[in-house]
């Protein structure tokens, strides 16, 4: 071989790697991406579909207890938490001595004294005659049925009879209820003239409370002058505590007595379950200024905390967090809710396939938080894009970063 081929061969070599490399940077050019992305298999397991509110906690027996008469309350000495027995005291008033009459009002009650005392004379001088009208009706009755027994009297006649002893009967009866309201006029009217002082019991009234527990509030310290029925103290048991959440109506559809809910407070978690939907809804204006219908949902606890963190202490009116299951499957088919986008009516997912992503239409039974139940269109084992983009197409090629 001569010195000039060897040049020659070199040269071509060196050309047609230069080509080859044009060819693969070409091809690699115009060939589709290939996308990285996430992704998650397809497996069996718990699936569950829960609603989540904010509630409050609530003493579950409160008492609020009432001054009884009107008076002068002494201070109130306990203070919130202090505990209490059942009938203990928990404040004294003393009753108010009867307002003094002027002349001038003095002369009307004494003539509304002197007006019921003659409606009672009346009232008894009506049922002296309603007596007697009874009587004589009830022996007109009796000869009408002797004369009707002997043939000498119609039926009709002895029917007019016992109607008639039958409406003489209902007036002695009501003139006698009349006497009764009389003597409760004349009662009254009296008592609206009596000396100041003669109404009012001596000493101070005790007030008891009802029911063993804590003193939740103080609402009337004292000391002063109070009305009767006005509100004191609450008592309660702040240990026997349940708790309210406040829920959307098409969010409480869903929610069922006796339904199991976790609620957190303090980074603690309590079971707990629902003891009762209310049955009424009320109308909120929501922090949006939109009107919503809320309806108060009630739960007690269960258990002791769920988890090894300790207790935050609970009383009464304490916000919470809730989360109340509403639907679950302790064994299904279930693919991440990340995995999930909307397909026309239903739903979809991209399922990875030799490489490339595929649109895949999907059934759905319970839907959760973090996971869906899957009724048709996957099997376990099957590998979904997960929060796909834009980019993720059916047939672009894809790899898995995970």
């Amino acid at each position: 071989m001569t010195e000039s081929a060897v040049p020659m061969r070199r040269r071509r070599f060196i050309w047609i790697a230069v080509g080859a490399v044009v060819l693969l940077l070409l091809a690699l050019a115009f060939s589709p991406d290939t996308l990285t992305v996430e992704t998650a298999a397809v497996a069996r397991g718990p699936v569950s579909a829960a609603v989540t509110a904010e509630g409050r906690t609530r003493v579950r027996d409160r008492f609020i207890v009432a001054a009884p008469v009107t008076g002068t309350l002494e201070r109130i000495t306990l203070d919130p938490g202090d505990a209490v027995d059942r009938q203990a005291v928990v404040a004294r008033i003393t009753p108010a001595s009867a307002a003094l009459l002027d002349s001038r009002t003095r002369a009307e009650a004494e003539s509304r004294v002197a007006a019921a005392a003659a409606g009672l004379r009346q009232a008894e001088a009506a049922v002296v005659q309603a007596r007697s009208d009874r009587a004589f009706a009830a022996r007109e009755l009796d000869r009408a049925r002797q004369l009707a027994a002997a043939g000498a009297l119609a039926p009709r006649a002895v029917e007019e009879a016992e109607q008639m002893a039958a409406a003489r009967e209902a007036a002695a009866t009501s003139a006698e209820e009349a006497v009764r309201a009389a003597r409760a006029d004349v009662q009254a009217a009296r008592a609206s003239v009596a000396a100041p002082g003669t109404l009012s019991s001596s000493g101070a009234v005790n007030v008891r409370s009802p029911s063993g527990g804590q003193i939740l509030r103080v609402v009337e310290r004292g000391p002063g002058l109070v009305q009767a029925g006005t509100p004191l103290v609450e008592v309660g048991d702040a240990g026997a505590l349940e708790l309210v959440a406040d829920l959307l109506t098409q969010d409480a559809e869903r929610v069922a007595a006796g339904a199991p809910a976790t609620i957190t407070v303090g980074g603690a978690e309590r079971p707990a379950r629902v003891r009762r939907v209310e049955p009424s809804a009320v109308t909120k204006i929501s922090a949006l200024g939109v009107e919503e219908q809320r309806v108060d949902v009630v739960l007690e606890f269960t258990d002791e905390p769920a988890t090894e963190a300790p207790r935050a202490p609970l009383g009464d009116n304490f916000r919470v967090d809730v989360r109340i299951v509403t639907a679950e499957r302790a064994d299904a088919l279930s693919v991440p809710t990340s995995a999930l986008f909307r397909d026309g009516d239903g739903w979809a997912v991209f399922t990875v396939r030799d490489g490339r992503a595929a649109r895949q239409r999907v059934d759905l039974g319970i839907r959760g938080e973090s996971s869906a139940e899957v009724v048709a269109g996957l099997t376990a084992g099957d590998l979904v894009v997960l929060y796909p983009g834009d980019e993720v197409r059916d047939g672009v090629r894809v790899r898995t970063a995970n």
